[in-house]
């Protein structure tokens, strides 16, 4: 049997050589900040919403600032027959306003190079974190 491919979306947000991530109250690891894309929605407005969803409403966004990076194929950590096509985007700035904590989210954490790999889902972990040490997004801040 052809295994279901779900649409999904997530974006990378860097500050001082860390990458933001969340902590769902429903998984055990941390997951980039992101979801599923609705019918009938474009992979950047997915992205959009589910910045505002996770992050909160006193995070201030611009849709311009998503710009796509690189998007690849995986099972998803949650359901061994379900693959997953992952869109990945980058904002191109620094996040204004505060990060709310919600039902959904448990914690934020801005994740560096030297923290603890074993936190990470495998998304961030096989795809996502080795792509961003390798465009030097994130690096050992030695301020």
């Amino acid at each position: 049997m052809e295994k279901k491919i779900m649409d999904v979306v997530g974006t990378m947000f860097f500050r001082e050589g860390k990458l933001l991530i969340d902590k769902p109250r429903k998984r055990s690891t941390f997951q980039m900040i992101g979801g599923k894309v609705e019918v009938g929605e474009s992979i950047k407005d997915a992205a959009y919403r589910e910045c505002v969803e996770e992050l909160g409403n006193n995070v201030i966004l611009d849709l311009n600032k998503f710009v796509f990076v690189m998007d690849f194929i995986e099972i998803a950590t949650s359901d061994p027959n379900l693959k997953i096509h992952m869109h990945v985007f980058k904002y191109n700035d620094d996040i204004k306003g505060e990060l709310l904590t919600s039902d959904e989210i448990q914690s934020f954490m801005w994740f560096g190079i030297d923290d603890d790999y074993n936190l990470l889902s495998n998304t961030l972990k096989n795809e996502v974190v080795p792509y961003a040490i390798k465009k030097n997004l994130i690096y050992v801040n030695t301020k």
